[in-house]
């Protein structure tokens, strides 16, 4: 192996140690710690920055530009809520690590695989990836409600949830499944997607499409208290949350190896 081979051979190891480790956190806790980042933005930009200084010094100006889009991006995305911190910082750090794709070292499977974007901006083809990935557990879901209704015979949506907008119950269908109001009351990263209000002497129940940190608590309280009552059932609609750092990880190593998907898709469509 050559020595540029190397360098990019250790980034690539490095993102996929961290990467994984973050992803494995994000399941289980929903939390990575900041050190995972302290170790692994720092190593990246160095190996980087040797990379580009030794082999090819016109493409400083193009990491800084990577890196910096790569970067409002992400934080755009964080502060709209669409990502966490976590996400956020492993996308920076996948662009101090990986600005282009890797053509010393690696070839993917599919030659026209290398879009304009992989090939000048390679962590936006990585998020693309993971979204398309994220989007993908929609159908998942889909189908464990469904079979949840066939094996259990319940209505998936009871009571006043029945007179709910199509569109709301399609959203509650793709992200969310019941869950007992016991789990949401242990598990904190487990969001309720339903709450109730009484009108007069009827308890209305709602869907909730955005779950609310702030309200969380109490909206579980509430759905609690009525469950105990007997006023709603022991189930009722929640999501986990996406273990977002899962799908950019698999958005990593579907661009290494496959390239841009929607690239693909792309072409393949428009033949």
């Amino acid at each position: 192996m050559q020595p540029l081979q190397a360098i990019i051979a250790a980034k690539i190891t490095i993102s996929l140690v961290i990467l994984i480790y973050a992803s494995w956190r994000d399941y289980k806790t929903r939390e990575v710690t900041n050190r995972a980042w302290a170790i692994y933005a720092p190593a990246a930009l160095t190996l980087t920055l040797a990379e580009l200084c030794l082999y090819d010094t016109s493409k400083l100006l193009p990491y800084a530009i990577s890196f910096a889009a790569t970067a409002a991006i992400a934080l755009l995305l964080f502060y709209t809520g669409a990502f966490g911190g976590a996400d956020s910082k492993a996308f920076m750090c996948i662009a101090l690590a990986l600005p282009f794709y890797p053509e010393a070292l690696l070839t993917p499977i599919v030659a026209t695989a290398i879009s304009p974007l992989a090939q000048n901006l390679f962590p936006l083809a990585i998020f693309s990836n993971s979204v398309l990935f994220a989007a993908a557990s929609g159908i998942y879901m889909l189908i464990r409600n469904f079979a949840w209704r066939l094996r259990t015979k319940q209505r998936l949506f009871e009571g006043t949830l029945a007179a709910e907008s199509p569109w709301k119950k399609f959203a509650v269908l793709i992200t969310g499944h019941k869950f007992p109001i016991a789990k949401l009351q242990k598990i904190w990263h487990i969001y309720p997607m339903e709450d109730i209000k009484a009108e007069e002497a009827e308890l209305k129940r709602k869907l909730v499409i955005v779950p609310n940190d702030e309200r969380r608590n109490q909206i579980v309280e509430r759905l609690a208290k009525a469950a105990e009552t007997g006023k709603i059932s022991a189930d009722v609609w929640a999501t986990p949350g996406l273990p977002m750092l899962i799908f950019v990880t698999a958005g990593l190593i579907a661009a290494l190896l496959i390239g841009d998907i929607i690239w693909l898709l792309i072409n393949f469509i428009l033949g």
